[in-house]
């Protein structure tokens, strides 16, 4: 539903009626991950999109029942060779999806108001909605901020409020966006007993979608180069803050790299020392220059970064490696780096190489083999995980 904060945000604020369908889970070949939304409002005005165009129009009728019957709808929408008239995902996977009517008295309203706010004014927190359990708790949704903070209700006992909100603060910990299984009440973290102690308060479980908001994922390129411009345009399509870092400041200048979010003129072991880094950012380095290349993978080598991949020939990567053994990196830290780094495209152009760079750092983040679709047998999509909370 993020991905359609600022449209929504501004119905709120006009004081529209509508209703948000919101995609719960994906398997196979779904277009959409969790997450995706589509709004239509009581004038019957459509934004955003759940699956890229397989099942809008049934979707879009969905909302269209929800707001009339105020009542919240989960379907789920597959592949049907039965019938070539089904209502179904052409591409072959299966998408569930849940619709949640917004109306003037909601109880959702305030929660959801003051979610999408927060994401407007690019503060972080996450978003939990009851997507399946007992009745009286299907879409109850419930803010949590990084402090562990939150607001809105589920609508059972303070305590599952209070365990659900620990269990988000775990995905927005990580900038993730998907389900998660409480196991019912008993040993380990599951669901909490009622208070009149007649059995878990959700014999079941229940199962949960949570979309993470957080600010964009760092992508720092060391080395002004050519290479660097082109790549620093790939970042910025990709959805990273992309800074530019490189000590000459002859070549690390605003007009060489005009779409970078951010350029600094330092060595850069001491600006990565000095920066603040995620388990998200992505680290490329690009300096192809020992007195460079050494003091920076080192230091980011033992970092908990999600990428560090360094440019160079074969050659030069032999030799840096051995630099960097004898400079104290272990076998583990040399394992973490990609070099030379990109995916095999056959680049020669600047613009062809940050494509091969950024296909690497797209396969490392979505776990993809690198290989050509054709013939190779491999899912399009990875299904996304389902997390389970106080399972043994």
């Amino acid at each position: 539903m993020f991905d359609i904060a600022g449209e929504l945000h501004g119905w709120l604020a006009e004081d529209r009626e509508f209703a948000v369908a919101t995609v719960v889970s994906v398997s196979g070949s779904a277009p959409r991950g969790p997450g995706a939304a589509l709004a239509v409002d009581s004038e019957g005005t459509a934004i955003g999109s759940v699956s890229g165009g397989c099942v809008e129009g049934a979707v879009y009728e969905l909302c269209l029942q929800a707001l009339e019957d105020g009542e919240i709808h989960v379907e789920r929408f597959g592949y049907s060779d039965e019938d070539a008239f089904a209502v179904g995902l052409t591409c072959g996977g299966v998408v569930e999806i849940m619709v949640t009517p917004v109306g003037a008295r909601a109880p959702v309203r305030p929660v959801l108001r003051a979610a999408l706010s927060a994401v407007v004014r690019g503060e972080p927190g996450a978003l939990a909605r009851v997507v399946e359990g007992p009745a009286e708790l299907l879409g109850g949704a419930l803010l949590v901020r990084p402090d562990g903070s939150y607001e809105g209700g589920l609508g059972g006992p303070a305590e599952l409020d209070r365990t659900v909100a620990e269990e988000t603060g775990a995905l927005l910990d990580a900038g993730r966006t998907g389900t998660v299984a409480l196991a019912p009440g008993g040993a380990g973290r599951g669901l909490p007993r009622a208070e009149s102690g007649t059995g878990a308060y959700c014999p079941d479980g229940l199962t949960l979608l949570v979309e993470s908001s957080v600010p964009p994922p760092r992508m720092i390129v060391f080395g002004a180069i050519d290479f660097a411009a082109a790549l620093v345009r790939a970042g910025g399509f990709l959805g990273y803050r992309v800074t530019v870092c490189d000590a000459r400041p002859v070549f690390a200048t605003r007009a060489r790299f005009p779409e970078a979010d951010e350029i600094v003129v330092d060595w850069p072991h001491r600006y990565l020392r000095r920066t603040a880094t995620d388990a998200r950012t992505v680290l490329c380095v690009l300096t192809h220059d020992p007195k460079f290349d050494v003091p920076l993978l080192k230091e980011a080598l033992g970092r908990p970064v999600a990428f560090v991949g360094a440019m160079g020939s074969r050659r030069t990567h032999a030799d840096r490696e051995r630099r960097l053994r004898e400079a104290g990196v272990g076998e583990r830290e040399l394992a973490r780096l990609r070099s030379p780094i990109g995916l095999d495209l056959g680049a020669r152009t600047p613009e062809e190489t940050a494509l091969s760079i950024a296909a690497e750092i797209v396969a490392a983040r979505r776990g993809g083999t690198g290989v050509p679709l054709t013939g190779s047998g491999v899912p399009i999509h990875r299904d996304a995980g389902r997390r389970v909370a106080g399972a043994a």
